[in-house]
């Protein structure tokens, strides 16, 4: 189960207690702007077998701790292999994203397994516990998956699109059929985080990645409830555990969710408004982000701006320090050892 919190900050964070220099780590921080992880990429027969294969997971996972310091490790997997443990065909094309068996009609909805395969994620507790292993003890390690209605979206279309219009016009026509998928991705979550704290994550994040394309009755079916329910089935078996939400591009429907899914901290993308998140949000559970990825790759004195931006808005309450997205992989190194240097300044 989750480690002893005591030396951990982004745990104490999340916890209700703030700390005078918050916590940092980035989304994405193990990716394709780190040359070792393009090394190791090259090795690999796909991605998928970069995620299940433990000796590389474990490499990937730990290479920007080595590199940056930072606060908290992520397991490196993705938000796609529970549809993948679920039965369905998960494909990653180069250049083009992930592809699956589209489930666009009632009757293809109709064939989804109701239980995934858990032996199939084993993979991902082996690398959470050789991780566990390796971290110093004051690192948090992260584990985490996607949000039902995020992972829906690519079931539904087989794939990304501009604004996931497949999914959304599907929900709508027809709303019975579609809660089954979010119904089978809400319960099989649940197993799937809980595996992840019993294997040594301290906490776990919750990615919307799409719930900003949701209206505000959209948004409360598809997005607040499942979190709802995932948080509530997780502390039904580890009522300690730590959670951090992610709906992305959510705005003004942030301080419903952070009031109505039970979440530790909500993790803000750079559009959110300071003021509103500070009064609203942040007076409720802990903020993490928001520094935009564009910033971190223009460098210089715009990214000390906006480095100072976050602190400012949001340092003299509960902060973990982080990106409004994932790190770009054009992004330069230095530019984060830039960013790393200037938050590690910081005396709030």
């Amino acid at each position: 189960m989750p480690q002893d919190s005591a030396t951990k900050p982004l745990i104490e964070v999340l916890s209700g207690r703030r700390q005078n220099r918050p916590p940092l780590w980035m989304m994405r921080q193990a990716g394709r702007y780190l040359p070792e992880y393009r090394a190791l990429r090259a090795k690999a027969a796909s991605f998928l077998d970069l995620c299940f294969t433990p000796d590389y997971a474990t490499e990937v996972t730990l290479q920007p701790i080595r590199r940056f310091g930072f606060d908290a490790a992520i397991i490196f997997s993705d938000i796609l292999v529970m549809p993948h443990a679920l039965g369905r065909s998960v494909r990653f094309e180069a250049g083009e994203g992930p592809r699956l068996d589209p489930l666009a009609t009632p009757e293809q909805i109709a064939t989804l397994a109701t239980e995934a395969d858990f032996s199939m994620l084993e993979p991902v507790y082996e690398t959470l516990r050789r991780v566990r292993s390796q971290l110093a003890p004051e690192i948090t390690l992260i584990g985490f998956c996607g949000a039902p209605w995020t992972v829906a979206t690519y079931m539904v279309a087989g794939q990304g699109t501009p604004d996931q219009a497949p999914a959304r016009m599907l929900a709508y026509r027809h709303p019975d059929a579609f809660a089954e998928i979010i119904d089978v991705l809400v319960e099989n979550s649940i197993q799937y985080l809980v595996g992840q704290l019993k294997a040594g994550a301290d906490c776990l994040q919750i990615f919307d990645t799409w719930a900003g394309v949701l209206p505000p009755r959209e948004f409360a079916r598809w997005s607040i409830e499942p979190a709802r329910r995932i948080v509530a089935g997780v502390r039904r078996q580890v009522p300690n555990a730590r959670i951090i939400g992610f709906p992305r591009g959510a705005s003004g429907m942030l301080p419903a969710y952070a009031e109505q899914t039970g979440v530790d901290a909500v993790s803000i993308d750079w559009t959110a408004e300071p003021s509103m998140i500070r009064d609203r949000v942040q007076s409720r559970v802990a903020v993490q982000g928001n520094l935009d990825p564009l910033a971190l790759i223009t460098g210089g004195a715009a990214l000390d701006r906006a480095v100072d931006d976050v602190l400012e808005n949001f340092g003299n309450g509960r902060l973990i320090f982080n990106l409004g997205h994932g790190i770009l992989p054009e992004t330069p190194i230095a530019h984060v050892e830039q960013m790393v240097k200037r938050v590690r300044a910081y005396k709030g």
